[in-house]
């Protein structure tokens, strides 16, 4: 039999059979990276997810999308110290964040950026915000990345009024925190803080002897608002400060003479007193507190105290029993020290 030759030429057609297939694969994988970069990896999805992760209270993730956090050029043109704190860019912060949330506009500007709409709902309003977005350095070089051109991050100013410290959410925080030297004794403390938008924000304070009640702020994306927690003494501090002034009043009421040193009531006798005078406390000043500009002071309030002392008469030489009623008022101020104790100070 003889041999059978085999050619080792390609025909034409499975040439051109492949080089199709090839041209199809490339057009299907320019494809399939278009459509992930009008979607997943497009500039409206880049939004959507920022304003989800607040939804969600990923707020880490959040406060590190491109283009949030601000730099020191940026902190100094707000007039904001470069320290200024970042506390609040954390879970467990915000009250609530959008709701509902709808892209409703993509517009593509020639140098590549975008502004993008977004609808949302935050608490009971509707809200429509307008982002500027524009494009960084691509992921592998093929699918967008973007970046917000301006933060939305909020700016949030904390007056604590009375007392520097204040709750947002589950986090306690002292406005003294980045001060130093006569500020830390401000009766009054206010410090700005950075906080993710959009977002609503409750401010309180409530413990033993201070309570403050709720403030409820919206930060908008890119706004700077001003919130005051107003601290104000509870009951316990009042009846604290209480029973200092009556130990006071009665140690002064124990001292036998007519004149108690350092205290606010006294009497002159015109006759000779031939037995140690006795005092009382009729009536004790009750004491209220109103907020002052370096402490909390009580207003001079009355109240009463007793003589009880055997005279003679300088006239004909008479004894009697002198019971008199002494009117005075007392004033003072009242302070938180730092190991939780009450200091009063008598004016």
């Amino acid at each position: 039999m003889g041999s059978v030759e085999r050619s080792g030429r390609v025909s034409p057609l499975a040439v051109i059979g492949w080089s199709g297939l090839a041209v199809l694969l490339v057009v299907a994988f320019l494809s399939a990276l278009a459509a992930l970069n009008q979607s997943i990896y497009g500039a409206s999805n880049f939004v959507e997810r920022y304003l989800e992760e607040i939804a969600n209270d990923e707020i880490t993730l959040a406060a590190t999308t491109p283009g949030v956090a601000l730099d020191a050029e940026q902190l100094a043109a707000l007039g904001l110290p470069g320290d200024v704190s970042t506390a609040m860019l954390r879970s467990g912060v915000i009250s609530s964040g959008p709701e509902d949330i709808r892209i409703t506009d993509d517009v593509t500007h020639d140098d590549g950026t975008h502004t993008v709409t977004a609808s949302y709902r935050l608490g009971d309003t509707i809200t429509d915000t307008a982002f500027e977005i524009e494009p960084i350095a691509p992921l592998y070089g093929v699918l967008n990345r973007w970046a917000f051109s301006i933060s939305p991050i909020a700016i949030i100013d904390v007056t604590a009024a009375h007392y520097p410290i204040f709750t947002v959410g589950d986090l306690q925080l002292d406005t003294r925190a980045h001060k130093t030297g006569d500020d830390l004794a401000a009766f009054t403390q206010t410090a700005p803080y950075l906080a993710i938008a959009p977002a609503v924000y409750s401010f309180s304070y409530d413990d033993v002897l201070l309570t403050a009640q709720d403030v409820v702020t919206v930060a908008a994306p890119g706004s700077r608002t001003a919130v005051t927690v107003d601290s104000q003494p509870t009951p316990s501090f009042v009846e604290r400060v209480q029973r200092q002034l009556d130990q006071y009043l009665d140690q002064c009421a124990a001292q036998q003479v007519l004149q108690p040193t350092g205290c606010p009531f006294g009497e002159v006798v015109d006759d000779r007193v031939i037995s140690a005078p006795t005092w009382s406390i009729s009536t004790y000043p009750v004491v209220t507190l109103i907020a002052g500009a370096t402490a909390f002071d009580m207003p001079p309030t009355e109240g009463v105290a007793h003589l009880s002392v055997e005279v003679q008469s300088l006239f004909d030489g008479d004894v009697s029993q002198l019971e008199r009623d002494s009117t005075f008022l007392v004033s003072l101020s009242a302070t938180i020290q730092p190991d939780g104790s009450i200091a009063v100070q008598l004016k």
